[in-house]
């Protein structure tokens, strides 16, 4: 719950800005606050007990069991709080109080089952498949990323996804005439950095042209999947130079 809370004056602010202030100012900004009385993964813990008992698996219901995870509650944590709370709130509510939290919990680093389900609920958001592991690139891959070829007739257009955490190379994209790429961002949340210049944060619908020549590298956010559609911009002699993987000290 760290930093100034707004969800209220920019979802009601024109409609009930007494509410929306209220909201912002007063259970944000100073019950959640109150860290000498409870800790904010106390208060986590209350909050989604409390959403469960009265059935509320909405939006509001996700955005505090993220809030619980940053605030300290782990996976098998989660799991038996939600079973004990079960036999007092309901059984139907807690099943649909797991579904959310499992998904949730399963966007943590990981392998086996819970990155399986990380990874599928994650397809369920594109229109486009993920496709097969990268292998033929994954030198030049910090973490696992995907690769779906979408055209490679009249030009290369592929669907990459990458996993939370992974990012490619620094590298430049050369061609004599033409050349270069574009990034169409489809899902998740990236990042975009060219040399010299400050990270850019990707989000679905933005739109990144890459010019021939220019040093730069792209990826996944640390707790988010993201995808975008790689688009090869025809050229004469075109070709890909790989370079140094990305230090986290440019983000």
């Amino acid at each position: 719950m760290a930093g100034k809370q707004t969800a209220g004056r920019e979802a009601l602010g024109s409609f009930a800005p007494t509410f929306a202030a209220l909201n912002d100012d007063v259970l944000f900004g100073e019950v959640w606050s109150r860290e000498e009385a409870l800790s904010l993964r106390d208060r986590s813990l209350v909050t989604v007990v409390s959403l469960m008992a009265q059935g509320l698996t909405d939006a509001s219901f996700r955005y505090h069991l993220e809030s619980a995870k940053k605030n300290g509650i782990t996976r098998t944590e989660i799991a038996e709080i939600l079973t004990h709370a079960a036999f007092y709130a309901g059984w139907p509510k807690a099943w649909a109080a797991f579904r959310m939290a499992k998904e949730v919990w399963a966007k943590e680093d990981g392998t086996g089952e819970e990155k399986e389900d990380a990874k599928a609920a994650y397809g369920r958001e594109m229109v486009f498949p993920i496709g097969k592991p990268n292998d033929g690139f994954a030198a030049y891959f910090s973490g696992q990323s995907y690769l779906m070829p979408l055209c490679t007739q009249q030009m290369g257009i592929y669907n990459v996804t990458f996993e939370p955490g992974c990012k490619n190379n620094w590298h430049v994209h050369h061609a004599k005439r033409g050349g270069g790429q574009i990034l169409l961002c489809v899902a998740g949340e990236g990042y975009y950095q060219e040399w010299g210049k400050e990270v850019q944060k990707l989000h679905p619908g933005d739109v990144v042209s890459i010019a021939p020549g220019v040093k730069h590298w792209h990826g996944a956010t640390e707790d988010s999947w993201f995808s975008h559609i790689a688009i090869e911009v025809p050229g004469e002699e075109t070709s890909n130079e790989w370079l140094e993987p990305v230090e986290d000290k440019t983000k």
